[in-house]
């Protein structure tokens, strides 16, 4: 579930506890849970990066990157249930890796916890890093794009607007509830062809996916019903309590109070909406 507020707010969470200090040991933990992809081996992931500094800690989309003195660096993706702790986590059972840090400061070690395992953690070079991650797999980050690159982009496809908010190669960082909450701020019908929408229009989505995303980031992400998403300090978000149409199919909408969000399935994903609001 963690998209680019949650991933956000761990990377701010833990930068100020991790920059800067010096990576003692990394090890797998002990879980009788399906294993997560680890690559590449863990004795060539400890011989390349244990005994070096972590410079910095910065998001790539909805990845966590942890950059070593040398140029490598970890790159931590969450998925549906990974999170990235500085305290004792949810359980102990789907702790996965651990980062375990020199000196006295505290937090000593920083955690990786996953609870479906579906997460993955690699180590790559700066090339690799860059192949991986660069422009040819990811397009521009969600909150650096202007409404003239949202147009370049959205008009030279033809599909429906939120699965073209889906797409990472389009633009990096936004998930399905993120989409439809920016599809609703924006009063845009999340079936309009990407193609047929009007110059105001995109500007209202470019405007909506700054104003949508900061907002959860100041409210440090989402927690859904399920409670999966913590912090790194192992509490909840906040910005649910702000959601205005995602996950309240039959719902009177808060904007309008004239019709209840609706809900409709595209590219295999619920996506919520006010008939009224975005026509």
């Amino acid at each position: 579930m963690p998209e680019l507020p949650e991933v956000e707010t761990m990377v701010r969470g833990i930068r100020a506890a991790v920059e800067g200090r010096e990576l003692v040991e990394f090890r797998r933990c002990p879980c009788p849970r399906r294993p997560i992809l680890l690559r590449p081996a863990l004795a060539a992931i400890k011989r390349r990066s244990e005994g070096r500094e972590i410079v910095a800690v910065r998001r790539r989309a909805k990845r966590i990157v942890l950059e070593l003195a040398g140029g490598d660096a970890f790159v931590i993706e969450p998925r549906m249930t990974g999170l990235v702790l500085l305290t004792d986590p949810p359980t102990t059972e789907h702790l996965r890796f651990e980062w375990r840090l020199a000196g006295k400061k505290r937090p000593s070690s920083l955690w990786f916890w996953d609870r479906r395992g579906l997460g993955t953690v690699r180590l790559f070079t700066p090339k690799q890093l860059a192949e991986a991650l660069g422009e040819r797999y990811l397009g521009p980050d969600a909150l650096e794009m202007r409404a003239a690159e949202w147009a370049a982009r959205l008009k030279a496809m033809r599909r429906p607007v939120k699965v073209a908010l889906l797409d990472q190669k389009l633009v990096a960082g936004i998930g399905n509830l993120y989409a439809s909450e920016i599809l609703h701020a924006a009063g845009v019908h999340p079936a309009r062809r990407t193609n047929g929408l009007k110059a105001k229009e995109i500007e209202r989505i470019a405007s909506a996916v700054r104003a949508v995303l900061e907002t959860a980031i100041r409210f440090e992400g989402s927690t859904l019903s399920d409670g999966t998403y913590r912090n790194a300090l192992n509490q909840a978000g906040e910005y649910q309590n702000s959601h205005r149409v995602y996950d309240r199919e039959g719902q009177s909408c808060p904007s309008c109070g004239r019709e209840v969000v609706r809900r409709i399935v595209q590219a295999q994903r619920s996506t919520f909406f006010c008939p009224a609001c975005q026509r």
